[in-house]
């Protein structure tokens, strides 16, 4: 019983280039069973999208509804096929094994071969899920952000898709047309290869520094950071959720920014975020302006927001702050999707990883999800314990009327984006779309505006291309050679370029992924610190540091003849900054502190408050 939608609205794309789609593609009428249990072929198009989600409810079984509250992790093959195939070291199953056995309709996609076999693959699981599953509802793909130039473990393998810098350069341009115009063109990339749904903006406020996912925010500013996230919601799905949309799951409400000493609560190492400040309200000033452009789904973070509601438990588990704030006074009606991995423990070889099930660590998994669903969410991320919800039921402790109200919403969604008309894609149209060059300057040349100048002594930035003598480190002497006489030697050198990291100190901890967080001081210590004055002794240099947090550099800053941050650029992005070719035009999102001490005793609540900062928030120089 197949209960796909035609639709006379094909995309353009899909006109164009119709001699070559396969015949599978077509999608089939409406289908349903009559009274004498006859199969009846008929057109619903017309019928408003509220009428086919309860048409469409009123036909699932329990436990397909019970697969729908959960969206879980899957590979893709080399070739794009649905083959199983060996995965990482935390075991993700084929995505047909989640669909058959546990009816599920929702993923979210880490690792990708290459944007073309995604796309080969999208269709095979979409046609999968059209021919081997009883209603035949299709599937919704969802990802994290693939568009940034990073290497930061939050930011996806990305090769094909135009390269952007990340959130916090966007917060440096400060510029929301540019924000919109990245987001619409991401959108565009993300529709061509089957992506439905962007697990972010980051709406979090990096008031903490040393916060090991200050990278994926828009800086500490609650305004400019209501400003971008609204235009980054607008680019995204435009002004209603449509079948040319992606969905955004704006996160981490209420805002994951203010971590004790700026550790994550992804591990047990930390689990409570708190307010010295009392300035919970004031994190919630970038959420406010996607409830204002309707972002499809909000998902809560992990941590226990300390004192703020009458029991310390994590967001998705604390009623006070999903049903209380985010359904009653702001009214949001979207989805709620917790963060991955709340309920049950992630197997790593020898490691266990455990559920962030911070403050009911002692319930049960069953007992979890019951806490979690009485609170108002809507759906489990990392998660595919849909038996837990089957014997919730059973048992009579979770009625399906409340299933049914998060399973509308999720219909709802996928209506919206248009998967039951047609959820699948053109190879031509994507490969086009995702070889438009256009596309790709935009993010090159937004690279280059997101640089920040901190620094030109004497003025000696830009440098005249061709003129100099240059020694250059942690940068491709290849594409340095473009610009001067690349040499060996710093002594030999009119001026050195020097690209750095913020720094970062790994926590002692036998959990792999914790160990890739970056947390701890945000200064250069010992013979690394040495080694980089050193060089700043020996030949006047241009120092670049990425930021990717807030870098504690007073020494480093006295010492370089210039000084540049960027947020995610490539070699010659930088070396076109530093030579004239383009013009520098971010301001810091953040304060740079002048020293740990002042880092430690500012609060993680509060924006720009560490004492006699460095450089301050929305300093920038420029030619």
């Amino acid at each position: 019983m197949k209960i796909r939608l035609t639709s006379i609205a094909v995309p353009l794309v899909f006109l164009a280039a119709a001699a070559s789609i396969p015949s599978w593609i077509t999608p089939p009428a409406y289908r349903d069973l009559n009274k004498n249990g006859k199969l009846d072929v008929y057109e619903d198009k017309k019928q408003p999208i509220e009428k086919r989600v309860e048409d469409v409810l009123a036909k699932m079984t329990l436990e397909e509804k019970a697969g729908m509250l959960f969206i879980n992790g899957t590979f893709i093959n080399e070739d794009g096929s649905l083959a199983p195939a060996a995965s990482s070291m935390m075991r993700m199953p084929p995505a047909t094994e989640w669909i058959d056995n546990k009816k599920m309709t929702h993923f979210n996609i880490w690792q990708i071969p290459t944007v073309r076999t995604f796309a080969k693959w999208q269709n095979n699981i979409q046609k999968y899920a059209e021919e081997k599953t009883r209603l035949g509802i299709p599937i919704t793909i969802a990802s994290d952000p693939r568009h940034y130039f990073s290497n930061n473990i939050f930011s996806m393998a990305s090769d094909g898709f135009s390269q952007w810098p990340e959130q916090l350069g966007f917060a440096a341009i400060g510029d929301e047309k540019l924000m919109q115009e990245h987001a619409n063109i991401a959108r565009q990339e993300y529709r061509a290869v089957g992506i439905h749904e962007a697990l972010h903006p980051m709406a979090d406020l990096a008031t903490e520094p040393r916060w090991a996912r200050v990278s994926g925010t828009f800086g500490e500013d609650a305004k400019l950071s209501a400003r971008l996230t609204r235009a980054y919601v607008l680019g995204y799905q435009g002004k209603k959720l449509g079948p040319s949309s992606v969905a955004c799951m704006t996160k981490h409400f209420s805002g994951g920014g203010p971590q004790k000493e700026g550790l994550d609560p992804h591990f047990e190492f930390h689990k409570g975020q708190i307010y010295p400040g009392s300035n919970f309200n004031y994190h919630l000033i970038p959420f406010e302006s996607a409830f204002e452009v309707s972002t499809a789904a909000i998902m809560p973070y992990y941590g226990v927001p300390m004192g703020q509601s009458g029991e310390d438990v994590g967001f998705s588990f604390n009623k006070e702050m999903i049903t209380g704030l985010l359904r009653d006074k702001y009214k949001y009606d979207g989805v709620v999707c917790t963060d991955w991995g709340l309920i049950t423990d992630t197997k790593m070889g020898p490691v266990t990883w455990p559920a962030r099930a911070w403050g009911v660590e002692k319930l049960s998994e069953e007992e979890r999800v019951l806490k979690a669903i009485e609170a108002g969410v809507d759906q489990f991320g990392g998660e595919s314990c849909v038996e837990h919800v089957l014997s919730l039921v059973k048992k009579g402790k979770l009625s399906e009327a409340r299933i049914d109200q998060s399973v509308r919403r999720l219909l709802r969604q996928k209506f919206q984006l248009g998967l039951f008309d047609n959820p699948y894609v053109d190879l031509a149209a994507a490969d086009q779309v995702l070889s438009n060059q256009q596309f790709k300057k935009a993010g090159e040349l937004a690279q280059r505006r997101s640089f920040t100048l901190l620094k030109n002594e004497a003025g000696a930035l830009p440098l005249a291309t061709g003129k100099h003598k240059i020694y250059v480190k942690n940068i491709d002497a290849k594409v340095a050679a473009q610009y001067g006489t690349v040499v060996e030697k710093p002594e030999e050198a009119d001026f050195a370029i020097l690209r750095l990291n913020a720094p970062w100190y790994p926590v002692e901890t036998n959990n792999p992924i914790a160990k890739g967080f970056h947390h701890g001081d945000l200064d250069f210590k010992g013979k690394e610190k040495e080694d980089i004055l050193q060089l700043l002794k020996t030949v006047p240099t241009i120092v670049d540091i990425y930021l990717d947090r807030p870098a504690v550099i007073p020494e480093i800053s006295m010492a370089a003849k210039g000084l540049l941050a960027n947020y995610g650029a490539s070699d010659a992005a930088l070396l076109d900054v530093v030579f004239g070719k383009a013009q520098p035009q971010g301001k810091l999102p953040f304060e740079l502190p002048s020293s740990m001490e002042a880092v430690r005793n500012q609060k993680e609540d509060m924006p720009y408050d560490s004492k006699d900062p460095l450089y301050k928030f929305g300093f920038g120089l420029s030619y």
